[in-house]
């Protein structure tokens, strides 16, 4: 398809409506935490190598519901369609076109994004605000959409052996509904997420997103003018924490990028997204909604 083209429908689906919206989604996933759905997940997991699609999305909407539980979405209808839009235009550009794909932004001064399986993508509040224009953000989401496309997550869950801990665990108390004991499985899930993905999960989900918003229209650079920021930024600030503790430095990810790269997107056009995404800043920071 031409880049024009592509340009155009990315612009075109960033002015229309999806229903039901991400902030109801998350919501309604958050206020009924269905425990022995995540159970039938989990066990799916443990009994085929390659699960189905619903049993991924099961899981991974559950775990975004506990995670804001901690860090609920910012109340803003508008900022969260917003983001949606462009994270599903960017999924559209991969071979899982077909997952329930929701993203949202959460009310947290951290910078921080998170994947979990199935589909779900949180950005921190933190993070949107250091974002410069719209080819950044579509940069990190197309990151985090290349942890999900990839199965980054679930692998390493297998790998570590938490599934089978999990798994065990709901699968003995799923029956009694005892929460205090999915609770634990759900934080030794959650486990994951403050050690981080293996190094060589971060490289490739930074070259799998430079490629997806590409496709999608933008402009290629725009995940390591990000990476750029955060390298400028003082290493001790309380805000990059678990950032810096759960991915290689910016540094290096930025030296990774640029010997897979190369000179293969010099010159290639694509779009920033610069006065749109500077408006929906703007409401973020508390200005005129």
């Amino acid at each position: 398809m031409p880049r024009r083209i592509l340009l155009t429908l990315a612009s075109t689906l960033l002015t229309i409506t999806l229903v039901p919206t991400v902030a109801l989604a998350f919501k309604l996933d958050l206020q009924n935490l269905d425990i022995g759905a995540l159970a039938k997940g989990v066990s799916t997991i443990l009994s085929a190598h390659n699960m189905k699609p619903e049993d991924e999305a099961r899981i991974g909407r559950d775990l975004a519901a506990h995670l804001l539980g901690a860090a609920p979405l910012v109340d803003d209808p508008e900022l969260q369609d917003y983001t949606n839009r462009l994270g599903r235009w960017l999924a559209l550009q991969t071979e899982r076109p077909d997952l329930p794909w929701t993203f949202g932004v959460t009310d947290d001064p951290d910078v921080n994004a998170f994947a979990m399986p199935g589909g779900y993508v949180l950005v921190t509040r933190g993070l949107f605000e250091i974002l410069r224009n719209e080819s950044e953000l579509a940069g990190v989401l197309a990151h985090e959409i290349g942890h999900v496309v990839a199965k980054h997550h679930l692998k390493a869950l297998q790998d570590q052996g938490y599934m089978t801990i999990i798994g065990s665990v709901i699968k003995a108390t799923a029956d009694d509904d005892n929460r205090e004991m999915v609770e634990f499985a759900l934080n030794a899930t959650q486990d994951l997420y403050v050690k981080g993905l293996d190094k060589k999960d971060e490289y490739q989900a930074d070259r799998m997103g430079v490629v997806i918003a590409s496709r999608g229209g933008y402009d290629p650079f725009g995940l390591p003018s990000v990476l750029q920021t955060l390298d400028a930024i003082n290493a001790r600030d309380s805000r990059l924490a678990l950032l810096f503790k759960t991915h290689p430095l910016p540094e290096d990810r930025l030296t990774h990028l640029e010997q897979a790269m190369g000179d293969r997107f010099d010159g290639l056009p694509g779009a920033l997204g610069e006065e749109r995404f500077a408006r929906i800043q703007v409401r973020l920071r508390g200005g005129a909604r």
